[in-house]
């Protein structure tokens, strides 16, 4: 059968449309399973590439605004044991917390600053002083990691180290809490935080700080008769 030349081309228009149309919405749809799984170039793709600040996750943000001050309690902890410890053991595991710390402490301030993030202050300067904005926000950080000050180790009264006698065993006791605390917070940045770098931070901040505790705690057998009454490592 010979059709008209123009149903012809009318036939022939309308298959060319079909199949423009299915092959527009194939594409759509690969597009969009791509982009759900962030591989391609789906709206999941253009928001990692929006940078750290549209991926940081709340537990990002409180993990990176409070390790800051929890970091500089320890340095200046491990300061008065360069001064008044008399055993050379806490003196070289001073000397070590001070240069890890203020390693990582200058890494997450550059973090912070990528994301938008201002660092807590350190409150009353590490001597048991009590600024309210600074406990609120704490509280506020807190919530967001599901830790309470005393469980990031945040709550100690580091005065007290400046009088205490003997010397070493109050170091030992208060450092060790407050390690307990550090890995306390960066689980909680592994369990639920999502910036690789605080990440990275937080594994190294678990690892280091978990062989003090044990160090520090064999040391008070040796010397003093039995461990920290803070106990050791906190169970993961």
């Amino acid at each position: 059968m010979h059709l008209p030349t123009t149903r012809r081309r009318a036939l022939v228009a309308l298959a060319l449309a079909g199949s423009l149309l299915a092959s527009g919405c194939g594409s759509s749809d690969d597009d969009a399973r791509r982009g759900h799984d962030g591989h391609g170039g789906g709206p999941a793709a253009t928001t990692a590439a929006g940078g750290p600040k549209a991926s940081a996750t709340a537990v990002d943000r409180a993990f990176v605004r409070q390790m800051v001050p929890h970091h500089q309690m320890a340095v200046e902890m491990a300061g008065m044991a360069a001064e008044r410890s008399r055993r050379p053991q806490i003196r070289k595991v001073a000397a070590a917390i001070v240069r890890a710390q203020d390693a990582e402490i200058a890494e997450l301030r550059r973090i912070a600053g990528t994301l938008g993030v201002r660092p807590a202050a350190m409150m009353g300067g590490g001597h048991g002083g009590h600024d309210p904005s600074a406990m609120d926000m704490m509280a506020q950080d807190g919530g967001a990691l599901g830790l309470s000050a005393d469980a990031m180790g945040m709550s100690m009264e580091m005065g007290t180290l400046e009088r205490a006698t003997p010397f070493d065993r109050a170091f030992i006791d208060l450092m060790i809490p407050h390690h307990q605390g550090a890995i306390r917070m960066a689980r909680a940045e592994l369990a639920r935080g999502r910036d690789r770098r605080l990440r990275a931070i937080a594994r190294a901040i678990v690892r280091g700080q978990a062989a003090e505790i044990e160090q520090m705690n064999a040391w008070r057998r040796s010397w003093y008769g039995a461990p920290s009454p803070a106990g050791g490592v906190p169970p993961a």
